[in-house]
Formats: C-alpha cells, structure tokens, sequence
C-alpha cells in the first residue's frame, strides 16, 4: 500500500496506464449515489442525529482524532452521542459489536477501542452501520449517532456530513482509485457541510485544524507520563501503522527527537517482534497502535496521543445546526 501511495501522490507514468480503470471506478461510484438518491437503494433514518464523518481518500487524514474531538464536545454540550464504525479488521464472529475500552482490538478493531477510551460514550461496530447504529439506540440513552468513516455508506441516512482532508497532501494526483488515492471525485465536497483540512493551507469554504500533542504515556503503566521536551535530541525508535506515518514521524522531529523509523501498513497487526529491538533506546508509537501493542508492551514503550483542536467556527456551527434538527 505505501509503494501504491507514492505513485498516488507523485506524478509517475505508471498512473497513465491505470487511468482508464479510474473512470471505471469513477463511473461506478457515481451511478452508486445517484442510485441511493433516486431511492433504487434503501436508506434507513434513525429518530435520532447522525452525523458522518469521513473522507474522499485513502489513507490517514486525522479524522479518528475528529471523531474523538466531536463526541467529547458534543458530551459537554450536553447531549449523548454513541458512535457507529465499520470496525475495520476486526476479527469478531459475529456483528455487530459493542465496544469497551478494555475489548480486544483483534475483533473489533483498533480504532474502535481508541475512540471507546478516549470518548466515554457507547461505541458499536459492525460492516451494517445502521443495524449497529440501531443496536446502540436499543441499549444507550444516546441522542446523537457519530458514523465514523461513513461518509462512503449511503444506506445509512445522515443529517450533518463532515470531511476531513489532509492539508499536505490533499488529493493526491487528483484521479480516483486505483490510479489515484480518492474514494470520491473532488466534486463530493461540494454537497458536505464542513471540509476540515488537517495542517497545511486552508482555501475557501474550508475550516482549520491542528493536532496538538499531549504529554508521553508509558505503555506498561499509563500513570508514568514524560514532557516531550525530556525526549527532545534523544534517538528513539518510531513505530507507526497508520494511514499516513510520514506525518507522525515529522511531528517526532519537528519536537526535536532523532528518529530510526519503522512504518507499517494502517491497521497493521503487531507482534511483539515488531516493536522490539536490539538496543535500549525507547520506543515510541502512536495511540492508535498502542492499543494492540499494549498486551506485549513493557517499560521501554511510550506513545503519543495527540488532540484534533478544530477552528471554534467548527463547533459553534454543528450546535447551530444540531439544535435544527431538534425542531
């Protein structure tokens, strides 16, 4: 996947000989949505808000840490939203899943079990978001539902659609998979409500975004923290499976640490092996993956979570737009 991106993301000629499959891709997608707004699909609608929260390309954009930024702003507000996701690689049985902060990231997925930790509000996943969606109405007292990654899943009716772009890389080349890295043309943002741009240049219609690091947890015990300023001109080994390492590891450096980088897939399944090494530098890593490396992790391990911390304008205008839909 990461030698698929860089062609994504740098004008090779091998994208030349892949573009005539991304009209295809592009065509099938379009005839898609205009199915399910043409009603040849079934849309179900809750009693409740959704609001989606995704993006038109593959690959890290920020928006987990978005997600986990509105369910905890929406819960100060005063209202109670859960969280519907797809649950991506996880390995469970049968669906869909409630999910805990203590449940095993194996089945139900990483990113669940991060947002379960950090949201303190219901979370469920499952490949039928709206029966999932329905399941955490059935048991939760919750008046909000958030779709993570839902932007794409069209079955599930939505009042308030979010996009999250990465500002340094944007759209890549500017084609639809596979000669390029979007899921949508560019056009779909024009029928969102907020395109939140992670980093980088913000241009018209679009609204800022930052993610602030917070203080360095050890992984064996979460109650040891470091300032990342004890870390700075220490050589550490960074370790990041996510969509997009690259930003992880510059952040790294950007706050003074040297780095011997190990990148991996998004959703990589780690092994002991795979943050272990013959040295006794620390071990640092995102929180995304802390969570499956928790189990094997000792002294040595630290990760780093990082808040999204959105332009004000974000949140006053979901309440603005929330408080609507209530009439």
């Amino acid at each position: 996947m990461r030698r698929l991106q860089s062609y994504w993301y740098r004008r090779r000629a091998l994208t030349v000989f892949m573009i005539p499959f991304s009209w295809v891709f592009t065509w099938l997608v379009l005839l898609r949505r205009r199915a399910y707004k043409a009603g040849l699909f079934k849309v179900s609608r809750l009693d409740v808000p959704v609001i989606v929260i995704g993006n038109i390309t593959v690959g890290g954009t920020g928006k987990t840490p978005v997600v986990i930024w509105l369910a905890n702003f929406l819960r100060k507000a005063g209202y109670f939203p859960a969280i519907v996701s797809r649950g991506y690689k996880g390995q469970a049985s049968n669906w869909p899943q409630q999910v805990r902060p203590d449940s095993d990231p194996v089945m139900v997925g990483d990113e669940a079990v991060l947002m379960a930790k950090r949201c303190q509000c219901p979370v469920a996943v499952g490949p039928d978001r709206v029966e999932a969606a329905r399941g955490l109405l059935k048991y939760n007292d919750c008046d909000i539902i958030i779709a993570d990654d839902g932007l794409q899943h069209y079955a599930l009716g939505r009042d308030i659609e979010i996009v999250v772009v990465d500002g340094e890389r944007r759209f890549g080349n500017g084609y639809c998979l596979p000669a390029g890295p979007l899921r949508e043309p560019v056009s779909r943002l024009k029928e969102v409500d907020f395109v939140i741009v992670n980093g980088g240049g913000v241009m018209r219609l679009e609204y800022s975004m930052v993610l602030a690091a917070g203080l360095i947890h050890n992984l064996a015990d979460e109650s040891i923290t470091r300032n990342p300023d004890e870390f700075r001109g220490r050589q550490v080994h960074a370790v990041a499976g996510i969509g997009n390492p690259d930003r992880f590891f510059s952040q790294l450096k950007r706050m003074g640490l040297v780095l011997i980088e190990h990148p991996y897939d998004d959703h990589h399944l780690f092994h002991a092996k795979d943050i272990r090494f013959d040295d006794d530098l620390p071990v640092l890593m995102t929180e995304k993956d802390a969570v499956k490396c928790r189990r094997f992790a000792s002294e040595n391990h630290w990760y780093l979570p990082v808040d999204a911390q959105p332009d004000r304008r974000v949140g006053e205008r979901i309440l603005m737009l929330v408080k609507k839909l209530a009439h």
